[in-house]
């Protein structure tokens, strides 16, 4: 670990993560400017106002100046005379990812509640959102107490790295530290952390460390070896995380938002896009050697390669897209696209998720070419998977945005939903999902004209190969993505609405994340699953015993018949979808059961 990354003492009251890279105050005044630049002879930093300074060589590529400026000074990196770049680390930006970084004082930020540790894992009830559609950092603050009132325990919010123009999903970012200014101010974020703390919430990030977005991003101008041109990918050059700077620059990244900013846990984006294992274990023993021992610090994966062997430790969970994917067949009937994977025998898949995690466990994937994809998962804990009904991308992956809410019906969504908040695997909702909300999730960016057009007409031909796009007129219909329209109508119904209306509409949600903090949460230390049944086509019973041997048994019907079944004897009935459902044998259609207690057999 480099030294310059050790993390030292701040004021009370105030936090502070030291970095391999960029601008950091010192005590006597000046600011310590750091720059890993090995394909260049001659650097200078250049103050705005000011004369250029010389940055000197220490060795290994890294060049250094300390300058006398302080907190609030622009600066840029001269790196031919050319060409003036923005810190890879900027702290802040101002102008956008082409312009002048700011130097920033992390301690000038007080803590309201410096002594928050967080919360246990098992109590972990997400609730995923994107800043931008709520008005920024102060927007987000602002709704905290309506989802915490609901049951919510988790906020996590889609990526927020400095990325070109002002609406972006938040995966085109290209200066991982700083936080997008559109959104807000440093001391806004810290501020809207510190307002989930006070009201009990975790708050959580999504972070890119797999590519750079298109725009934006000079690093390869003055660090060639940060990526290697060997291993491509879908955004070019793969980053090359064989090199110790570049391993140091993503994991103190991680530290940053943890320490110096105080999330409570981070969400890997694609992490199957980083073909180093070893660089993610790394970064995950360090991170967890790197904070407070008494404060609960969560790091969970996105994976599409099923890798179980990262869950049992260092990582608490994975996003469970299998389970999506077979909740979405059974719930829409849709069988295009990877849905083609769960298409067959969907009830067993889904007893295999509830009961083992993965579908694919090494299993060939027709979708993916007949390769084998997935590693076995039954030995895991139902809380080492994060399970969802939707997510940003399985919504706004789709051409017009459409929520599950407006694919299936209502029943059968009152059906999933209990499954989905009352089942032992942590629970996530996507934003307008409390609510039923029917609006879309659009995918939205803010280039210029020309990236814009490639986007534009690279958005259209992602979806060549359904058959409603088929035809040029077809896939004409596919909204802009970076027409303004596009953002706005994605603005979801918690932003838009008066608190009072919406919180009429959120009342299974609230009922069931109530439940689960009584008598779930509690019990999940120790879970492990005892078996599923298939009752139908559609429809499955699973039981686990929790860690204090009571035994939870869901009985779950996502088809339209009533089936045979007999509930489990001696088990108190915790919940049931559909008002009356319970009062006889058999299981209605569209229809979810949960009991507590009874024989485990």
């Amino acid at each position: 670990m480099n030294d310059h990354a050790r993390l030292t003492p701040s004021p009370a009251g105030t936090f502070r993560q030291p970095l391999s890279f960029g601008a950091e105050l010192q005590a006597d005044g000046t600011t310590l400017f750091r720059l890993w630049a090995p394909s260049r002879e001659v650097i200078s930093v250049e103050i705005a106002g000011g004369a250029p300074v010389a940055m000197l060589p220490t060795g290994d590529g890294w060049f250094e100046a300390r300058v006398p400026c302080g907190a609030g000074t622009r600066y840029r990196y001269r790196i031919s005379p050319e060409l003036a770049v923005p810190d890879p680390a900027a702290r802040a930006q101002s102008g956008g990812v082409h312009g002048d970084s700011v130097v920033v004082d992390p301690t000038a930020y007080r803590w309201r509640l410096p002594a928050w540790k967080g919360r246990p894992w098992r109590e972990t009830v997400l609730y995923e959102l994107h800043a931008g559609l709520f008005g920024g950092y102060r927007g987000v603050a602002e709704r905290l107490p309506q989802l915490a009132d609901i049951g919510i325990t988790a906020v996590e919010l889609m990526p927020i790295a400095e990325f070109p123009g002002d609406r972006n999903w938040g995966y085109d970012g290209v200066l991982p530290y700083a936080p997008q200014s559109s959104y807000g101010t440093p001391d806004d974020l810290k501020a809207l952390v510190d307002r989930a703390h006070e009201l009990g919430l975790m708050i959580f990030l999504d972070v890119v460390y797999n590519h750079f977005g298109p725009d934006g991003n000079y690093i390869s101008t003055y660090a060639e070896p940060f990526f290697n041109i060997d291993v491509m990918t879908p955004w070019g050059p793969s980053i090359n995380f064989a090199e110790r700077p570049v391993r140091d620059y993503f994991i103190d990244n991680a530290l940053y938002w943890i320490n110096e900013y105080r999330f409570d846990g981070l969400r890997f984006d694609a992490v199957h896009a980083i073909p180093d294992r070893g660089f993610l274990e790394e970064l995950a023993d360090r991170v967890r050697a790197g904070v407070e021992p008494d404060r609960h610090v969560h790091l969970v994966l996105e994976n599409d390669d099923n890798v179980a062997g990262l869950l049992t430790g260092r990582f608490d969970a994975q996003w469970n897209d299998d389970g999506h994917h077979v909740l979405h067949t059974l719930l829409t009937g849709e069988t295009e696209g990877y849905y083609a994977d769960y298409a067959e025998e969907p009830a067993k898949a889904l007893a295999r998720v509830l009961t083992q995690g993965f579908v694919y466990q090494g299993q060939a994937s027709a979708h993916r070419g007949g390769l084998p994809r997935g590693e076995p998962s039954d030995h895991l804990p139902p809380t080492a998977f994060v399970l969802f009904l939707q997510n940003h991308d399985q919504i706004g992956n789709r051409a017009f945005g459409e929520p599950l809410t407006a694919l299936a019906r209502e029943d059968a969504l009152d059906a999933a939903q209990t499954l989905h908040l009352l089942a032992p695997q942590i629970p996530l909702l996507f934003m307008g999902e409390e609510v039923r909300s029917k609006a879309p999730f659009l995918f939205f960016t803010s280039h210029g004209e020309e990236l814009a057009a490639l986007v534009r007409e690279g958005r259209r031909k992602e979806f060549a190969s359904f058959a409603a796009f088929a035809s040029e007129e077809g896939r004409s219909r596919i909204p802009d993505p970076n027409a303004v329209e596009t953002f706005e109508a994605s603005r979801p119904a918690l932003a838009r609405e008066t608190p009072e209306a919406w919180r009429g509409r959120a009342e299974l949600v609230a009922k069931l994340a109530g439940l689960r903090a009584a008598e779930i949460a509690p019990r999940l230390e120790g879970a492990r699953a005892l078996g599923a049944d298939v009752l139908s086509e559609a429809a499955v019973c699973a039981r686990w015993r929790l860690g204090d041997g009571t035994v939870l048994t869901i009985a779950t019907n996502l088809g339209p018949d009533r089936i045979a079944f007999d509930p489990p004897a001696g088990a108190r009935l915790l919940a049931a979808s559909r008002d009356g459902a319970a009062d006889a044998s058999g299981l209605d259609g569209r229809t979810t059961l949960v009991w507590l207690g009874g024989d485990a057999a």
